[in-house]
């Protein structure tokens, strides 16, 4: 159960970062008592200016078994090692002391469930339910017929009828078209990203007519929706914050569900990717751009520079594409802000 539990936390790890040394904040705690619901980034938050930073400030409690791994009930306590802050278990954090208020309708769970990075239910969909594919993937995939007895809407459960190639009990995820991603600069295509509504199982091949039980459903399957091949594919969820070794300079291209104003823990998509040196844990700071004014002594329209206005941390790269979580939003943001080393 601890090893599972690992796996999908973040690994605070002892690494350094590569922005220089970690500035408390002018009103940073002396202590802090580890609360449901934090994150690391929450934490750091609370001492750190910049709370990426947090790794350098990070120091083993020799006490401490897992050093990599802190808990809700545990207790940091800030030290100072040769001149330099340090964070750490407190001597009298007690795993006994962890503990959690439960509702009545809240079933007890184990209180050894270590904090993430960061909030993993804003970009679980991500990780898992979409999928950035190349041109013409999704038009020439397998697509669905029909229902059974002629229904145009199914889901887990029912047997749906699909046309294109594919074998008798191969797994299938079910994907209905999104976002077609351009370069907003260069007209590039970038991938169109498809969004993942079920899984079924082939049971059948009569010619390119494919029978195709479906075992899961997260929207209503309908007629079009197209057919991929289920993928291995590694998915990390132990961010370690750092800074691109890359420069990059990008744009935010698109959001999730669209909206107007982004702030924080919105899901953004970033017109750059593996291939200008993104990775997962990557932090980016987010540049407002600036006005325009017109120059009182020459007459000229001259544009002011742009702000910083927020931090956000890639988790999912692709080739040419990233997506990445607002963590931090000082003003609203709006798609084509800027996005650049921190």
């Amino acid at each position: 159960m601890r090893i599972l539990l690992i796996l999908v936390t973040a690994a605070i790890g002892l690494a350094t970062t590569s922005a220089g040394a970690a500035e408390l904040r002018d009103d940073h705690p002396e202590r802090y008592t580890v609360q449901p619901g934090d994150t690391l980034w929450d934490i750091s938050a609370r001492f750190l200016e910049e709370p990426w930073n947090w790794p350098e400030i990070w120091n083993v409690n020799p006490q401490v078994d897992n050093p990599h791994l802190i808990y809700p009930g545990d207790v940091l306590e800030l030290t100072w090692v040769d001149g330099e802050p340090r964070l750490r278990r407190a001597d009298d954090s007690d795993p006994s002391d962890r503990v959690i208020e439960l509702s009545p309708r809240v079933r007890s769970e184990p209180l050894d469930t270590p904090i993430p990075t960061i909030p993993l239910d804003a970009i679980k969909t991500f990780l898992s339910n979409t999928r950035i594919v190349e041109e013409g993937t999704l038009e020439n995939a397998p697509y669905v017929l029909a229902g059974q007895d002629r229904r145009t809407i199914s889901g887990s459960g029912d047997r749906v009828y699909a046309r294109g190639d594919g074998s008798q009990g191969q797994v299938m995820g079910v994907f209905r078209r999104s976002t077609r991603h351009k370069d907003p600069e260069t007209g590039e295509f970038l991938g169109q990203e498809a969004r993942s509504i079920g899984r079924g199982r082939i049971t059948g091949v009569d010619g390119q007519v494919l029978s195709v039980d479906l075992t899961r459903s997260r929207e209503e399957i309908r007629p079009e929706d197209r057919l991929l091949p289920t993928e291995d594919r590694e998915i990390t969820t132990r961010f370690q914050p750092s800074a691109p070794d890359e420069k990059i300079r990008g744009r935010m291209i698109d959001v999730e569900d669209g909206v107007t104003n982004i702030g924080q823990y919105n899901v953004v998509t970033i017109n750059r990717g593996e291939r200008e040196g993104l990775e997962p844990g990557h932090i980016l700071a987010v540049f407002k751009q600036g006005n325009q004014t017109r120059d009182p002594v020459t007459d000229e329209l001259i544009q002011l520079p742009s702000e910083r206005a927020g931090v956000l941390m890639v988790f999912r790269t692709y080739e040419k594409l990233s997506y990445g979580l607002v963590l931090e939003a000082n003003e609203h943001l709006k798609l084509m802000d800027e996005v650049r080393n921190p």
